[in-house]
């Protein structure tokens, strides 16, 4: 049963990868129908990460009242309901308002299954259910660009992920009774989580800085899936229907890093695995700056700077019950989450107006100076946790 349980857990990250990728893919397509400026899709960008910074900071609660199985399955079908109407929707208006549920529909379920492997499964199951988000995210752009080489329209990409998350919903809501099985299991064999209010986790020594941390990355990662179509078209003079796929070479990256990360965690700690990562990254962003004709270099730069990303957000959250106790690892990872999300909110959006206002060229500048705040917040939780603990981290 505790195999069959990880395996819905896997799916259920496929389900929650699907949609994260696809806007970046069909925005060079779909502003000019709708008659908006390119940079209007971090406003959508925007609408999606508040929506999922407030269900990340209520995760702790409907996890305590629902259970993770029940919040996993509503979210999903939350998330199916909102990309249906993606597909319907006639003015940007309607995308504003479909992106409320779009976003709503992520942070519970991503605070919840994160927290649920970090406390029950090793590190390796965390990179590789994260690798399963990849999958999920690859294949968004994938299907959003044969919709369009096909002669279709975006639309018919969006419907063909809304039956998808559709029917992995009736997936969940079938195996339900694997997580009360494991539940039941499971009574009294660990520390109940800890209510606490946003105050009283952001007084917890390291909270800070992990949060930090967290905003970096996924400001990171959301900007380069959203903007690296817009890139290609915009300064590489790839056509639209091209880009939508060649983008997704960047969430490639992350799943193949991903796999390989699992197997890797058994030789390297979580600390070593992030800096590792950040290096790679490092090389990726800076094979996008290389003044050499072509293509090739911005993509290879796509799929470096996708393995480099892929071990960093898996292995914070798996030290998260060792560094910060168990008992306070789902409060602190929904906040985690929600700082996570803050960074999607608010860094992407910015770079829409760089790029129209400036230059899209500077594309690979932009996430140049993001990675720099990630590492500097991630040593600074070194720092902390070496002060903390007679010179051991806890990464």
């Amino acid at each position: 049963m505790t195999h069959l349980l990880l395996g819905v857990i896997y799916l259920s990250f496929i389900s929650l990868g699907l949609p994260d990728a696809l806007l970046g893919a069909a925005w060079p397509t779909m502003y000019g129908g709708f008659g908006v400026p390119v940079s209007y899709a971090g406003i959508l960008s925007m609408i999606i990460a508040l929506g999922t910074v407030v269900s990340s900071l209520q995760s702790s609660c409907l996890t305590r009242l629902l259970g993770t199985g029940k919040v996993t399955a509503a979210s999903v079908a939350l998330t199916a309901l909102a990309l249906a109407g993606f597909s319907l929707s006639g003015s940007f208006w309607q995308l504003c308002l479909w992106a409320v549920p779009y976003g709503l529909g992520a942070g519970s379920v991503d605070a919840a299954l994160n927290n649920y492997v970090a406390l029950h499964y090793a590190s390796r199951h965390m990179s590789w259910l994260h690798c399963m988000w990849g999958v999920g995210a690859s294949l968004g752009p994938y299907l959003m660009g044969l919709a369009l080489t096909g002669g279709g329209a975006w639309q018919q990409g969006y419907r063909w992920i809304a039956l998808l998350q559709a029917g992995l919903t009736a997936v969940l809501l079938v195996t339900l009774p694997l997580w009360r099985s494991r539940a039941a299991g499971e009574e009294g064999g660990e520390a109940a989580p800890r209510a606490l209010t946003l105050p009283q986790v952001l007084r917890i020594p390291g909270v800070r800085a992990v949060m930090a941390a967290f905003f970096c990355y996924c400001a990171l990662e959301q900007t380069a899936g959203l903007w690296a179509s817009s890139y290609l078209t915009l300064v590489k003079g790839v056509p639209a229907e091209t880009a939508a796929g060649q983008a997704g070479l960047f969430f490639a990256g992350i799943t193949a890093g991903r796999a390989l990360s699992g197997f890797l965690t058994l030789k390297l700690n979580d600390r070593q695995m992030v800096r590792l990562g950040q290096a790679v990254t490092a090389l990726g962003v800076g094979a996008l700056l290389l003044p050499v004709p072509g293509t090739l270099p911005a993509l290879a730069g796509l799929v470096l700077a996708g393995l480099g990303c892929a071990p960093v957000y898996p292995c914070l959250i798996h030290a998260t019950p060792e560094h910060f106790g168990p008992e306070n690892s789902q409060a602190v990872i929904g906040v985690q989450m929600a700082s996570a999300y803050v960074g999607t909110c608010l860094m992407p959006p910015l770079f829409g107006l760089v790029a129209q206002h400036i230059a899209p060229a500077l594309f690979p500048v932009y996430l140049l100076a993001v990675l720099a705040g990630l590492v500097a917040a991630h040593e600074a939780l070194l720092g902390r946790g070496k002060a903390g603990r007679g010179g051991e981290s806890a990464f």
